[in-house]
């Protein structure tokens, strides 16, 4: 297949682009470079990788992309809740204009594949879980804005869409403002971790298993067309508390405490069911634990410093 992946030196980009090489697809990324990442250097021998410096809501760009490609991946993106608050006009622009610009030039034959967040459940019911039918609420600009944009692929028609718990694990673009990417950094450097509301819950997903599900929804498209899947870890709908303690199992000397008078600025809070995607076949094969285990590893490779900073925060 000829894939158009936006955004695919970022986070996730950076590890789903050589899966698709390994399988023999033609990916076209598009990506502006915005953190200066040199993420997809170990693919650029590649014959069938093309790399295009650019912005996603460059009208003409799109369209000229678009001309011989039959999947788009639209995977650019301001991601989280922190910097769509700090750029919440250029987080529309890309979030939903980007969006509204593939769909003008995209031709009904070309499927779509988007990657959205389960964070459009908002705040959920005590020991319920969230399904696809769940009525989405989110609760930050981000979330709205990703809940606008997969209605509107949905409803374009020939698309799917991934609901992606909160991802892990370690990428050429390593991000640490991701829940469990930040707690292990900050228990391996700091030893020490002040929790807010560490009752709240929500599910986890390997960025590995990320790439995995995007192939395998590549490859049952027709039976999946049309439809949201949540994706992610169905044995970790954890609290903050409960990923504390499984860190703790691999670094012992790690101490976490609770402050109950404090407030996370993300209020998420809801646990959710990944049986829709089970269904198709789909099973991930990397767990919590080993998640953990190769950050440990990345942090004695990496700190973080005033000057590379940006490398791997997205505000």
């Amino acid at each position: 297949m000829k894939i158009l992946l936006t955004g695919g030196a970022g986070y996730l980009g950076s590890v789903l682009t050589p899966y698709l090489l390994r399988d023999g697809h033609h990916v076209t990324v598009l990506d502006n470079f915005l953190y200066e990442q040199t993420s997809l250097l170990d693919v650029c021998h590649h014959e069938r990788l093309t790399v295009v410096a650019g912005d996603a809501r460059d009208h003409a760009l799109i369209r000229v992309l678009l001309r011989d490609v039959d999947v788009i991946l639209p995977f650019a993106c301001l991601t989280g809740m922190p910097i769509c608050n700090l750029f919440p006009k250029e987080a529309e622009e890309i979030i939903l204009g980007a969006v509204q610009t593939m769909l003008l030039y995209r031709s009904k034959e070309q499927r779509i594949l988007y990657p959205t967040t389960n964070s459009g459940y908002g705040v959920g019911q005590t020991g319920i879980y969230c399904t696809e039918e769940t009525p989405l609420n989110p609760i930050s600009l981000y979330g709205k804005l990703k809940v606008q944009a997969e209605q509107t692929i949905l409803d374009a028609g020939n698309s799917v869409s991934l609901r992606l718990a909160t991802v892990f694990g370690v990428s050429p673009r390593l991000r640490l403002d991701l829940l469990v990417n930040d707690f292990v950094y900050r228990a391996y450097h700091d030893k020490h971790l002040e929790l807010f509301e560490a009752d709240f819950k929500r599910n986890y997903i390997h960025i590995r298993d990320v790439a995995r599900a995007i192939l395998h929804t590549l490859y049952h498209f027709t039976d999946m067309n049309g439809n949201a899947f949540n994706l992610g870890l169905s044995d970790a709908n954890l609290s903050k508390r409960e990923l504390c303690e499984a860190i703790k199992k691999h670094i012992p000397d790690f101490v976490f405490e609770e402050n109950a008078e404090g407030k996370d600025p993300d209020q998420r809070n809801y646990i959710v069911s990944n049986e829709k995607i089970e269904r198709t076949g789909f099973v991930p094969i990397f767990s919590l634990d080993n998640g953990i285990t190769e950050l440990i590893k990345a942090f004695q490779i990496i700190t973080v410093t005033s000057e590379n900073r940006k490398q791997f925060f997205n505000a």
